[in-house]
């Protein structure tokens, strides 16, 4: 038992170590600063898929629901950055991105009114995950309090609506037998496992291969489809537009009016076409769309005029970049 603690904490600390190395080198290789931030984020989202790979293999496994509350908590605390930073569904997506750029293909952007249905729809779809459990459990209740607590748990049984919120959490590469296997190698796919699971033989199976093809699709033609919609990231950023928590979350991106040219670079770059940066006056943005992905205080070209905070301290602010070299570096961006 002693070994096997010792061994999952060096393993922790080689994650780390191997994160911070990533960091160190990136900022040594990489002297073109409007990408710096993005290949950072490559960094740790490497890690992360590492650290989750390391988390679902423990032994014994962490109890799903605890990953849940951990998720919302981590949200609380730092709004979207999860899923801008460190979620593996997110990660497929940003590699498509890579590609479609090496190919040099064009993304798509939705119509403005489109994107926000898509946004607010998140939380119809919340909804329906929080509440159908209560109506499982209705109608197929545990036999005891101990089965309940059990099933709660492992988010089985009337609770397992629940493990599809945090599903975008499980890496393509999982401890478990996946969808698809390659040599030793267990691949598999948010959502798919579960799909399977509750829609049984020939339908589930064509209806996963469909939402694999159509997400995968989606996202090679518009910048991270998914996260438009995705019920797990909705986020705590929500409750700021409430008086009693206008402090939520402590991590968010604050923006100087009176330095802002209104030149739009903020709008062009965001990965899910965040216009709240853009269209606000000063102040803390109050979005719950905006996952603290850092591109839009990367490029933006006036210094200072954009921060992300944590709490009242800025970690990253603009800088003024409207240098000729750099301006040449801007229109290669898209």
């Amino acid at each position: 038992m002693a070994g096997e603690l010792i061994g999952n904490i060096l393993s922790l600390i080689m994650l780390v170590g191997l994160g911070i190395a990533g960091v160190i080198a990136v900022l040594v290789w990489k002297k073109n600063r409007a990408s710096r931030v993005t290949f950072l984020r490559f960094v740790i989202q490497a890690v992360g898929l590492a650290a989750f790979f390391f988390l679902f293999s423990l032994e014994p496994a962490i109890p799903l629901l605890y990953v849940l509350i951990a998720w919302f908590a981590v949200t609380l605390f730092l709004g979207r950055f999860f899923c801008g930073w460190v979620c593996p569904f997110a990660f497929i997506m940003d590699i498509e991105n890579l590609l479609r750029k090496a190919l040099k293909i064009r993304y798509r952007l939705l119509p403005d009114k489109l994107n926000l249905a898509l946004h607010k729809g998140r939380y119809l779809i919340i909804t329906v995950f929080l509440l159908f459990p209560l109506i499982l459990w209705i109608f197929n209740p545990p036999p005891d309090t101990a089965t309940a607590i059990m099933m709660a748990r492992l988010l089985a049984g009337p609770f397992r609506p629940y493990s599809l919120i945090i599903d975008p959490l499980v890496p393509f590469v999982v401890p478990w037998t996946g969808q698809l296997i390659l040599g030793n190698i267990n691949f598999s796919y948010p959502y798919v496992a579960n799909i399977t699971s509750l829609i049984q033989a020939t339908p589930g199976q064509i209806f996963a291969i469909a939402f694999v093809a159509t997400t995968l699709i989606g996202a090679f033609l518009v910048r991270r489809i998914w996260c438009r919609f995705c019920p797990a990231g909705v986020s705590i950023a929500a409750l700021n537009k409430f008086k009693a928590f206008k402090g939520v979350p402590l991590l968010y991106i604050e923006k100087d009016e009176a330095k802002c040219t209104k030149c739009g670079v903020c709008k062009r770059v965001c990965p899910v076409q965040v216009n709240d940066v853009y269209d606000q006056k000063g102040g803390k943005i109050k979005t719950s769309q905006c996952m603290l992905c850092a591109r839009c205080v990367e490029l933006c070209p006036y210094e200072d005029t954009l921060k992300i905070n944590l709490g009242n301290k800025p970690v990253f602010k603009s800088r003024n970049w409207l240098e000729p070299s750099i301006i040449n570096e801007e229109r290669k961006i898209e």
